[in-house]
């Protein structure tokens, strides 16, 4: 028997073999949730000029003040920038606007009133220089790092590719993954079950969580406990996909063919079984083109954690994206662990009064056992050794 890999050489096992996926040019209104893979600077600087940011007049600001000024024109936004010329004058402007040539003060509308063609201040206003003007340059100036490889294109960093006429933008290609379930038992969502069946509801656990990512391209597909059909389902799916998850087939009984017919097919064993529970079994290795290959254990607890603290970390950081800081939470009860393994546990977890994390473990029976799964946040990770006690500190890893 195969001595097991332990937690952390197996996360390092993956990442120094994982292939990487590179990246493609897509259009700026299909970049949205992608990776990206390149850095953007400021195309100029922002705002690009001195921008109005109330709707209001413009005038010259002196000392003392007129309380009254004859309105000379005006400044809308988007206009090339208007000059105002006399002293006693002023523009009406609207937020956005250039600031008018010769302006350097922008009352609101709301402290004036017209009186006929002069604007005339309220008693309560009092204008300083420089008021409600959005200076050049304030937010950044041209050629600045505003985004950089790695990022996730949500609303904000969207915002910013096409204020700086980012129309095509460079992002991580997304691998097109497999999925595959194997055993005899399973039947799909839809049918009738007979005597000894079970719904397939790891691969759909599994396809969800990488949606959940940002990895659309995924195929599900079922294959029964035969070595003959499992080397032919998986010889196509290499041929067709870069990543394969597998769930179950993958354990030592003799009715699990995986390991013999990805050996059949030329797939390079990086490490099968890790000191772990649950999910000793898994298996994980690299095909004859560069193809990721993860065995997950059959149980569905197994392969979901198997799924969440292996598969997705590695997907991800293979398409450049940027790792998160690891979620610490604090245990408010007592947990058994256990001498030799790392164990994965549910939690629920919640803020105390102090905004601390706190997680409750909600143990399952069995690695079977995933109706509770879905009132849980996660699970923690407890290392080998004494038992986990109330108000230790541990690594969590959300669902």
């Amino acid at each position: 028997m195969s001595e097991l890999t332990s937690v952390a050489e197996a996360e390092d096992l993956i990442a120094r073999h994982m292939p990487a996926f590179g990246s493609e040019p897509v259009a700026l209104a299909e970049a949205g949730g992608r990776v990206l893979r390149q850095c953007v600077h400021a195309e100029r600087d922002q705002p690009p000029f001195d921008r109005v940011m109330m709707d209001g007049v413009a005038v010259r600001w002196r000392r003392p003040l007129p309380r009254s000024f004859s309105v000379a024109g005006v400044q809308l936004a988007g206009m090339a920038a208007q000059t105002l010329a006399d002293d006693d004058g002023c523009l009406e402007v609207t937020t956005g606007a250039m600031l008018p040539d010769g302006c350097d003060c922008v009352i609101p509308v709301e402290q004036t009133h017209r009186d006929g063609d002069r604007c005339v201040l309220a008693d309560s206003c009092t204008p300083v220089r420089g008021q409600f003007i959005h200076p050049r340059g304030a937010d950044c100036r041209a050629g600045a790092s505003l985004l950089d490889a790695g990022m996730r294109l949500d609303a904000p960093a969207m915002a910013v590719l096409a204020a700086n006429g980012i129309a095509e933008v460079e992002v991580a290609m997304l691998p097109s993954v497999a999925v595959i379930a194997t055993g005899d038992e399973l039947v799909g969502v839809a049918a009738p079950l007979g005597e000894g069946q079970i719904r397939r509801s790891n691969d759909r656990a599994l396809a969800a969580a990488l949606h959940s990512r940002g990895f659309h391209r995924v195929a599900l597909s079922q294959v029964a406990d035969d070595l003959a059909a499992t080397t032919g389902m998986l010889a196509a799916s290499l041929a067709a996909h870069q990543v394969l998850i597998l769930s179950g087939g993958v354990s030592m009984g003799q009715r699990d063919h995986v390991p013999a017919a990805l050996d059949a097919l030329g797939v390079r064993r990086v490490f099968h079984r890790i000191a772990q529970r649950p999910g000793k079994p898994m298996w994980f290795g690299i095909g004859p083109q560069q193809q990721a290959v993860f065995a997950l254990p059959g149980n569905p607890v197994s392969a979901l954690v198997c799924g969440i603290r292996y598969v997705l970390p590695a997907l991800l950081a293979a398409i450049g994206a940027r790792r998160a800081p690891a979620e610490q939470v604090c245990l408010d009860a007592a947990v058994d662990s256990h001498a030799g393994l790392t164990c994965f546990v549910p939690v629920r977890v919640q803020s105390d009064s102090s905004a601390r994390a706190m997680a409750h473990p909600v143990p399952v029976r069995t690695s079977g056992d995933f109706s509770s799964l879905p009132r849980t946040d996660g699970f923690v990770q407890l290392p080998p050794g004494r038992a986990a006690a109330a108000g230790d500190v541990v690594a969590f890893h959300r669902w």
